[in-house]
């Protein structure tokens, strides 16, 4: 496919004769010229005059949106076309249009997500918001500002109506991909750091079924590294001893046996058929279990955890074990 040829530059065009191009400075020899090309170079020298003048317009709009399309994280050309919305009053449900592609197309820009924000505060389409991340996120299941900008939205418009069906969002997520740390990451956000929304006299409800949930998942997948942060976030924000799943967490330390007992446990479900283990960060959990204790017996028994992991099980991180046995053994 042919692209399509640059748009006439406006020093060219008739209707932009009246804004004087104010080219960027850069001192009369810079050392590392920057190589913008001439497209760029005129479209930026006009938004600088028309910053200049102070003009909003709807043609401002439009040549915001050039440099824009250009260059993604223009700060300032966001910045002026925000200004330019406002006073002009611009139909926000344009806006929003042209955010759709932008976001879609320039997903990875922290600058599209704010100016998107900064409208929604105005539009205060929440719902229809919360739908359309979920469509991004079809494409790019795990993009930081995309989970971001949902967070944002559900914190900022705080309506129960939207929380509601926030914990089978993550589930559909979490069932494409187990593994997807931003949707454990969301999860953790919903149930704990948004408030429990049960009730605070259901919170050891909230806490349990959040402890089956992970362990099930770990389960099903004992190598994930997310659900094992999941489960450690979970005892550490409601200040529970890691000892509370050490019954859960010892058969993922050892190897799978030949024979599985066909046992049917909630609480703490045992690795399914064909588990990797060993599991790593289950002997490091459960090193850290130890160390909790704090008796010279149980350091003892961390120390010789770590040392599997340094020699055998996780030889990568090798320095990083010794180095808990170190710091260990001088607090014996």
């Amino acid at each position: 496919m042919i692209p399509d040829p640059p748009p006439p530059l406006y020093s060219t065009r008739p209707e932009w004769a009246d804004i004087v191009p104010l080219p960027q400075y850069e001192k009369v020899e810079p050392l590392a010229p920057i190589l913008y090309s001439a497209e760029y170079k005129d479209a930026t020298d006009y938004l600088r005059g028309v910053v200049k003048v102070g003009e909003k317009s709807e043609r401002v709009l439009q040549l915001t949106e050039h440099v824009i399309r250009l260059n993604p994280a223009h700060y300032s050309a966001w910045q002026y076309r925000y200004e330019t919305v406002l006073k002009i009053q611009w139909p926000l449900e344009n806006e929003i249009a042209l955010m759709d592609e932008l976001a879609d197309k320039f997903l990875k820009t922290y600058q599209v997500w704010h100016h998107r924000r900064l409208i929604l505060t105005l539009s205060k389409k929440a719902k229809e918001e919360l739908a359309f991340v979920e469509k991004i996120l079809r494409q790019d299941q795990k993009n930081y500002h995309t989970w971001a900008h949902r967070q944002w939205v559900l914190a900022f418009f705080n309506e129960d109506a939207l929380w509601a069906g926030e914990l089978d969002f993550v589930d559909t997520m979490m069932n494409k991909d187990v593994r997807n740390n931003s949707a454990w990451h969301h999860r953790f956000f919903v149930v704990f750091q948004s408030g429990v929304r049960d009730g605070e006299e259901d919170r050891e409800r909230v806490v349990r079924r959040e402890l089956i949930y992970t362990k099930q998942s770990i389960s099903l997948a004992p190598n994930n590294a997310s659900a094992w942060n999941y489960l450690r976030g979970v005892l550490e924000y409601n200040k529970l001893p890691l000892s509370t799943v050490a019954p859960f967490v010892q058969p993922y330390t050892k190897p799978l046996p030949d024979q599985l007992l066909d046992l049917v446990d909630v609480e703490n479900p045992p690795p399914g058929k064909g588990a990797d283990l060993p599991c790593v960060a289950a002997i490091e959990f459960q090193a850290d279990v130890y160390e909790e204790a704090g008796g010279s017996e149980d350091v003892d028994k961390a120390v010789q955890l770590w040392k599997s992991l340094a020699g055998e099980f996780d030889t990568i991180r090798k320095k990083y074990w010794e180095y808990r046995i170190q710091q260990a053994l001088l607090r014996v």
